[in-house]
């Protein structure tokens, strides 16, 4: 086959993860264990060659026109999920944004087949498209993030972020889904029980940008809390710190009351990291051996890092080896694999 990818995500705001990094880490792999087939890279149209056989587009934004509404060949598109959609009093479209919804969901029916990461996120497809769920593909994704990657040393980074030595772990943004207050709240309870020092380290560049509404609340209830001095906010890091923050973390807390998917569960797991996971959408398949907690009670949350932070070295072993067992489901030679069927569906092979 002859496939055309858009790596559009390759120079847009997602560069090195979300979007941008499941297309680097689908194309390398569809590289190199589907190597027979040809792969063309384009992020304009008129870069499509016309011997192309399928069309991939794996970013797809519900108020932004990211699909074409008529295609020269057959086509896929990734949607990883519709949260906003789902939700729409927590992300409001206006005008604009609803004349381009319309447009975007006319423009995916029209594909021949749509893959999506979860099964959550493919009863949201079908409710919201209409599309039919045999004409939708689950492929879940996998982590990236390698220990041999670590080269810097933990020392250096506890002094430049400062990191004593408890700590519990959140990777991700600060949009609504990620309840963030839930996260907070839940802390200031448990540090109030947990009789050492503890810290929490929220990583991700919208903590530190003051021009977020969301930003300027989590900060504002951080003070009200008084857990200021406990919690650190490091902004963007690069792989090889938060592969160390990941490593040396108690546990990463994942308190999502929505996800399309949920990719810090699967990090934390492959590097050796317990997790505390609610139990609610998409995050439910994939967390596995996790802590599982109730994202709409702050006190199950608080349970789940307090239980964590009690475990003896053996009860946290054993989640561990759990996590490393479970990690067998992901790959990204089982996600190339998955995709590579989903374009032979398209052209009927």
């Amino acid at each position: 086959m002859r496939i055309a990818i858009d790596t559009s995500p390759f120079y847009g705001g997602h560069t090195n993860r979300g979007i941008g990094g499941y297309t680097k880490n689908l194309v390398k792999a569809l590289e190199t264990y589907e190597s027979r087939h040809t792969y063309y890279l384009f992020h304009h149209r008129e870069q499509i060659p016309r011997q192309t056989d399928v069309i991939h587009y794996p970013y797809f934004d519900p108020f932004f026109l990211t699909l074409p509404i008529c295609s020269p060949k057959p086509t896929v598109v990734t949607v990883h999920d519709l949260i906003p959609i789902v939700y729409p009093a927590h992300f409001p479209k206006g005008l604009r944004g609803s004349i381009k919804w319309e447009i975007q969901k006319y423009s995916l029916k029209r594909k021949q087949r749509i893959i999506t990461d979860s099964e959550c996120s493919k009863r949201d497809i079908e409710k919201c498209i209409g599309v039919g769920k045999d004409d939708i593909d689950v492929i879940y994704l996998a982590p990236s993030l390698q220990k041999n990657i670590l080269s810097k040393k933990f020392e250096l980074i506890k002094k430049q972020y400062g990191i004593k030595n408890t700590y519990v772990l959140y990777v991700g943004d600060v949009n609504w889904n990620k309840n963030i207050p839930g996260l907070l709240k839940a802390f200031s309870s448990c540090i109030k029980d947990y009789p050492s020092f503890i810290q929490l380290v929220l990583v991700g560049k919208a903590f530190l940008d003051q021009s977020l509404i969301q930003t300027r609340e989590i900060m504002a209830m951080i003070s009200e809390l008084g857990i200021a001095k406990q919690v650190i906010k490091t902004g963007y890091v690069d792989d090889e710190i938060l592969v160390s923050l990941y490593i040396h973390a108690q546990a990463l807390i994942q308190p999502s009351l929505y996800e399309g998917f949920g990719l810090p569960v699967l990090e934390a797991m492959s590097l050796g990291c317990p997790v505390v996971c609610s139990s609610s959408s998409s995050l439910s398949e994939i967390a596995g051996p996790s802590i599982m907690v109730d994202p709409n009670d702050y006190h199950s949350i608080a349970d789940g890092m307090k239980r964590i932070l009690l475990f003896t070295m053996d009860e946290r072993n054993t989640l561990i080896q759990r996590g490393h067992t479970w990690m067998h489901t992901f790959s990204w030679q089982r996600t190339a694999k998955a995709t590579l069927r989903s374009y032979e569906k398209v052209l009927g092979n």
